[in-house]
């Protein structure tokens, strides 16, 4: 059978709101939007149990995506309100890309080369001094490249993984900011910056930009003094 032309796949982020708002935990996370609630109300909205929805909301508490503000006077005793966490909206927004997209655009139309390129690089740097919490790197090389490559994973949704060869690469089976790399590729130096804030050691991008974009750094060999070029 022949693949659909590319547009006409479904949007990844609708499928994943659509199957996310089908179960229990999504609905009660669509009430949560519009305002924090009881479990006694959202058993009320949901049909169910308050139980059934203690259980639930025991769980998202316990997985960050929930958290309690407060009490509410009762008939008998006092009932938590529950709001969802900022983390749970930001996974929900879909206003982050479209808005970065444009800026870069702005600012790639506004200023000269010179300066767009200073601008991402100090970017990528201070992303890297607020992910160490103003720690400076330490340890051996490949300690600071492993814990680079850890950040790019759980901090910025990346899938990379660490080679040596004589020196070492960070290498990434997708990039978390391909729908910004692909039209401005000047991206990747804010990233190259990051890592090498975190590293602390000479690094390069060599990133894969033509079709599915792929992260790819490679860090500079302090034994021979200069950064290591490899063939990819």
């Amino acid at each position: 059978m022949d693949a659909l032309p590319p547009k006409t796949w479904p949007n990844p982020e609708i499928m994943f709101t659509r199957q996310l708002i089908d179960t229990t935990r999504g609905r009660i996370v669509a009430l949560l939007r519009a305002k924090a609630l009881t479990v006694e109300e959202l058993a009320t909205q949901l049909g169910l149990t308050a139980n059934a929805v203690r259980y639930q909301l025991t769980t998202m508490e316990r997985d960050g995506l929930v958290r309690r503000m407060g009490q509410r006077p009762g008939t008998t005793r006092p009932s938590h309100i529950f709001e969802l966490t900022s983390e749970v909206e930001h996974l929900l927004s879909r206003a982050y890309i479209p808005l970065l997209s444009h800026l870069v655009q702005t600012v790639v139309k506004s200023l000269p080369g010179e300066q767009i390129e200073t601008l991402l690089r100090q970017t990528g740097t201070a992303l890297g001094k607020e992910l160490l919490a103003g720690r400076r790197p330490s340890g051996s090389l490949r300690s600071r490249v492993m814990r680079a490559s850890q950040l790019l994973n759980d901090q910025l949704g990346a899938l990379t993984h660490v080679e040596s060869n004589g020196a070492f690469v960070i290498r990434g089976a997708g990039c978390p900011l391909s729908a910004l790399t692909g039209k401005h590729p000047g991206v990747c130096l804010a990233m190259e910056s990051f890592v090498g804030e975190v590293v602390g050691a000479p690094t390069r991008e060599c990133c894969a930009r033509d079709g599915r974009p792929r992260c790819c750094f490679e860090i500079g060999d302090h034994k021979r003094g200069r950064i290591a070029r490899r063939a990819l």
